[in-house]
């Protein structure tokens, strides 16, 4: 769901700077024509008397715009998930997500529970159980009880 909405607002910010781009070209053919033009240009509307040639050859034009997004969404489907891998397996400062929990497990004394741990990471549920899971199966921490975590001595 997540990668869903990252993919969704990767194509959001690409539309919204492609219309910004739009704007810059018709304010630059609008001062180079010398004529007065609105300052905001409607969509065109389908007209419901329009002849049949015009109605056709408008549906065609419509058909041609979506290649064009799916091109564009394709491009940025391929250049959004490479930032979002680096991201997830990363905290701040530079260290991985099993580092930082693994650090915090280890600075408490009578241990940490999941969701103190989800506060401070600020992950997810589901992140924070995996990380617990791989530290658990390196041999790094013990489960004292149910949602309770403590190192593991050497």
């Amino acid at each position: 769901m997540k990668d869903v909405q990252k993919e969704l607002m990767a194509i959001s910010t690409t539309l919204s700077s492609l219309v910004q781009k739009m704007e810059k070209i018709a304010k630059a053919i609008e001062k180079g024509s010398g004529k007065a033009a609105p300052a905001k240009k409607a969509k065109p509307v389908k007209k419901a008397k329009a002849p049949a040639k015009k109605a056709k050859a408008a549906t065609k034009k419509v058909k041609a715009a979506p290649k064009k997004k799916a091109a564009r969404k394709k491009a940025a489907k391929k250049a959004a998930p490479a930032p979002a891998k680096a991201n997830a397996s990363t905290v701040a400062g530079g260290k991985t997500m099993l580092d930082s929990i693994f650090g915090m497990i280890s600075r408490s004394r009578s241990g940490i529970t999941v969701e103190r741990l989800k506060k401070r990471a600020g992950l997810e549920a589901r992140q924070v159980s995996n990380a617990l899971y791989k530290l658990t199966q390196k041999g790094k921490i013990k489960t004292i009880s149910r949602g309770l975590y403590v190192k593991k001595k050497k």
